[in-house]
């Protein structure tokens, strides 16, 4: 079985950067073997998925985060990382890690499609004014 955890600050202000690490634990897994995505759910709607890292460190995101997101890895510490520039009260969310063994194009993210084979927890993220 593998876990994924979720951690960073709950509290972030307009404008910052918000940074969120996912540390994967458990069964040992070869880590190319997943697309590691960061999806998240604003208050009243539905999961968002923001981007992946996969193979070799190659990364996909959703356009509408596109020019503020960036995702990486460290290998070494199982863990991946997301970054979302400029935030605004409407980043507010819930933040999951998650990962599949798949893969899909980039429009069956976007629409929901994938099916994930692990999640964490989720972490809220509040973005305040």
């Amino acid at each position: 079985q593998v876990q994924l955890q979720e951690s960073g600050p709950g509290l972030v202000l307009t404008s910052q950067t918000l940074s969120l690490t996912c540390t994967i634990s458990g069964d040992s897994i070869p880590i190319d073997y997943y697309y590691w995505s960061w999806i998240r759910q604003p208050p009243g709607k539905g999961l968002e998925w923001i981007g992946y890292i996969g193979s070799g460190g190659r990364t996909a995101y959703n356009p509408s985060f596109k020019s503020r997101t960036s995702i990486s890895r460290d290998t070494s510490q199982d863990q991946f990382t997301l970054q979302l520039k400029s935030v605004t009260p409407e980043d507010t969310a819930v933040y999951y890690c998650v990962a599949d063994r798949k893969g899909g194009l980039n429009f069956e993210y976007v629409a929901g499609r994938v099916e994930y084979d692990f999640w964490g927890r989720g972490t809220q993220v509040t973005v305040s004014a």
